[in-house]
């Protein structure tokens, strides 16, 4: 019986219309997954080393690019190179130079950083920050643009609040800051 609905089903064409059903069946799926740091909760003040994941492509096209805007908030930022992959720092001014750890004043920030090389569709990557938190608490949005060869995830809606992170369409990546740390010595340093 197997084999004749086999045979039924690869004579009359309808194999290729399940594989297509199939497929888009499991585009949603792929679609609802997000960029998102490897760790999300971090202290106010701390510094904090993780990684933004890209867990697909674009559908059917692989990854190109990967632009994260870091937060007026964080003063310090430092990417992590990826081997094969170009590394483009952007930079601000700030409006007022500001005191940096050991008195030496800070007048620019990291603004955006993008990592451009191939990562494919089957295939995923961790892209890598070094920050220095703001003191206050809460939510802390990065947005992304995921760019493809064809077509881009803008993982850029920034929702009401932290709880509401799951009811925006392409959220932005997020730390949640809570607490506070000492700011004594340098106990914070990851």
């Amino acid at each position: 019986m197997r084999a004749r609905f086999t045979k039924s089903l690869s004579r009359s064409g309808n194999v290729k219309r399940i594989l297509s059903a199939l497929l888009a069946l499991s585009l949603p799926a792929a679609a609802s997954a997000h960029a998102v740091f490897s760790e999300q909760d971090a202290e106010a003040g701390a510094y904090y080393a993780g990684f933004l994941r890209i867990t697909h492509g674009c559908g059917a096209s692989p990854t190109v690019a990967v632009r994260i805007e870091i937060p007026e908030g964080v003063l310090s930022a430092k990417p992590q190179p990826k081997p094969g992959w170009e590394l483009t720092i952007e930079r601000q001014t700030l409006p007022k130079p500001v005191a940096g750890e050991g008195g030496s004043m800070i007048t620019e920030r990291v603004s955006a950083v993008t990592w451009r090389g191939k990562l494919p569709v089957d295939q995923f990557d961790q892209f890598g920050l070094a920050m220095k938190l703001p003191d206050t608490s809460g939510p802390l949005f990065f947005p992304t643009v995921q760019s493809c060869e064809v077509g881009a995830n803008e993982w850029t809606d920034i929702p009401p609040s932290a709880e509401a992170w799951h009811s925006v369409e392409h959220p932005a990546p997020m730390l949640v800051l809570s607490g506070g740390m000492a700011m004594e010595g340098h106990s914070g340093h990851h």
